[in-house]
C-alpha cells in the first residue's frame, strides 16, 4: 500500500486549477513575497501580471516562474497612475478581464524615530504604501471588476498593529492599509471582496535588515519556531482570493508565526 506524501508544511497543499481561466495583477512581484504569491497563483491555474520598478528584475522573475504563456511583466513605479493604467490595459489585452488584485508593493527607505523622520520620505512611503493601494484598487475596480466581481488582497504588516520602533512611519502606513481594507470591503461588496494579510518578519531582501545577525534569537521567540518565507504568505493570499473565502471580507489575517501574540519581532 502506497502512502500519500504529506504536503510541505510551509506551503500547504496546492489546489490545481483552482484559478484556471482567472487573471491576477500582483504588484511588487519581482522577488520576495510578491514573487511567492505569483508562483502560488500560477501553480493553481491563474494567469499573472507582475509589476516592479525595473525590467531586469521582472525578467529574472519571469524566467524563474517559467510559464511564458501565463506571465506578463510590466515595469514602472508603483505609485505612478499612468503605469497603473498601463498594467490594467495590458492585462486585459493579454489575458482578458482582471479577476484578482494583490497590492503588495511597499517601501521603507528610512529607519529611526518617527519624530525625526524626513517628511519628504514620509510622503513617499505614504504615496506608495497607502495611496498606491487605493489607486491600484480604483483602476482595477473601474475597469470592470465592480460589475464582474472578484477579490482584492492587500499586503499590510504586523508593524501596523502595534508600535514598531525604528519603522514607525512604515507601520503607520500599513495600519492605514488595514483600515482602508475595511472601508473598501464595505463599499465594494458584495461583488468584490477585500481582505488583507499582515506578515511578520519574512526572509526577503526587503526585511533583511530586521533579522540579519539575529535570526536565531528571533526564531526562538516565536511559537512557530522560525521566521517566515514567502510561501508562508502566498498560501493565505491564495485562500483569501479563492471561493473558499467567499464569506470573508474586510479582514486582516495575521501571518507571523505567532509573533504578535507574544510581542516578538517587527513587521516585514
Amino acid at each position: 500500500m502506497t502512502s500519500t506524501p504529506l504536503p510541505d508544511p510551509r506551503t500547504g497543499p496546492v489546489v490545481p486549477e483552482r484559478f484556471a481561466g482567472r487573471t491576477a495583477i500582483i504588484t511588487g512581484a519581482s522577488r520576495g513575497i510578491g514573487l511567492g504569491i505569483a508562483r502560488r497563483l500560477l501553480a493553481e491555474g491563474a494567469s499573472v501580471v507582475i509589476t516592479a520598478r525595473k525590467q531586469e528584475g521582472l525578467d529574472r522573475a519571469a524566467a524563474e516562474l517559467d510559464a511564458p504563456d501565463r506571465v506578463l511583466t510590466v515595469a514602472g513605479a508603483g505609485d505612478d497612475e499612468d503605469h497603473q493604467r498601463e498594467v490594467v490595459a495590458r492585462a486585459e489585452e493579454t489575458f482578458g478581464p482582471v479577476d484578482f488584485l494583490v497590492n503588495n508593493t511597499g517601501i521603507n527607505p528610512v529607519f529611526g524615530r518617527t519624530i525625526d523622520v524626513d517628511l519628504a520620505a514620509a510622503r513617499k512611503i505614504t504615496e506608495v504604501n497607502a495611496l498606491g493601494t487605493l489607486a491600484w484598487t480604483q483602476k482595477v475596480y473601474h475597469s470592470g471588476l465592480g460589475e464582474r466581481g472578484g477579490a482584492v488582497v492587500n499586503v499590510a504588516s504586523i508593524a501596523g498593529l502595534a508600535p514598531s520602533p525604528g519603522i514607525g512611519w512604515y507601520g503607520s502606513t500599513k495600519a492605514l492599509v488595514g483600515r482602508l481594507t475595511q472601508e473598501l470591503a464595505v463599499e465594494l461588496g458584495p461583488a468584490v471582496r477585500v481582505n488583507a494579510v499582515a506578515p511578520g518578519v519574512v526572509k526577503t531582501n526587503f526585511a533583511e535588515a530586521l533579522y540579519s545577525g539575529r535570526e536565531e534569537g528571533m526564531s526562538a521567540a516565536l511559537p512557530a519556531g522560525r521566521l517566515g518565507v514567502p510561501d508562508d504568505i502566498a498560501g493565505p493570499v491564495a485562500f483569501l482570493l479563492s471561493d473558499d473565502a467567499h464569506w470573508l471580507t474586510g479582514q486582516t489575517l495575521v501571518v507571523d508565526g505567532g509573533a504578535h501574540i507574544v510581542g516578538a519581532g517587527l513587521g516585514g
